[in-house]
């Protein structure tokens, strides 16, 4: 593709092979010296000309897959904003104790628990540190929220029980007086 007389130094015509996104036409030029964004041929002299000893920012590093690497979510090893350590493992996904909460306490909330806790071993393998670490501090929040709820419900259901009881014995004795 050209785009009309430029004479020397212009953008020239890209490589046919090119081709755009990530593994194409940003990358390594040709090594005739065919134009591009890069290089520019050693008659023209420009603002583009790269060192001959390569690098730069027309070459790609010989990993290739565009940004981080690797290809599309991964992080190069042991940098970046939210990435783990060397050996780090995931946090806790926290399920057994939102599943026991869920069984036992209060099933909406227990529910959400379980959910958030299965998004957080998902988020760490695709490389989403931050977000695994949120997700388990959310299925954190929501157990916690179960158990607080099922508790405060038992301790009313057991008042219930017990205040019906008393009405219930209440209205037997005086139904049926005792007499000595």
């Amino acid at each position: 593709m050209t785009y009309g007389n430029q004479g020397d130094g212009g953008y020239g015509q890209q490589p046919p092979s090119g081709g755009g996104g990530y593994g194409g036409g940003y990358g390594q030029q040709p090594p005739s010296g065919g134009g591009g964004y890069g290089q520019q041929p050693p008659s023209g002299g420009g603002y583009g000309q790269q060192p001959p000893s390569g690098g730069g920012y027309g070459q790609q590093p010989p990993s290739g897959g565009g940004y981080g690497g690797g290809g599309y979510g991964q992080q190069p090893p042991g940098g970046g904003y939210g990435a783990p350590g060397p050996g780090q493992q995931p946090p806790d996904n926290q399920l057994v104790p939102a599943i026991l909460t869920t069984l036992f306490c209060c099933l909406p909330f227990g529910i959400v628990a379980i959910v958030k806790s299965s998004q957080v071993n998902q988020k760490w393998q695709v490389g989403d540190y931050q977000g695994a670490m949120q997700a388990a501090e959310e299925a954190k929040t929501w157990w916690k929220r179960s158990l607080i709820f099922g508790a405060i419900s038992i301790v009313l259901i057991i008042i219930a029980y017990i205040v019906f009881f008393v009405v219930l014995a209440a209205s037997v004795s005086s139904q049926y007086p005792t007499t000595y």
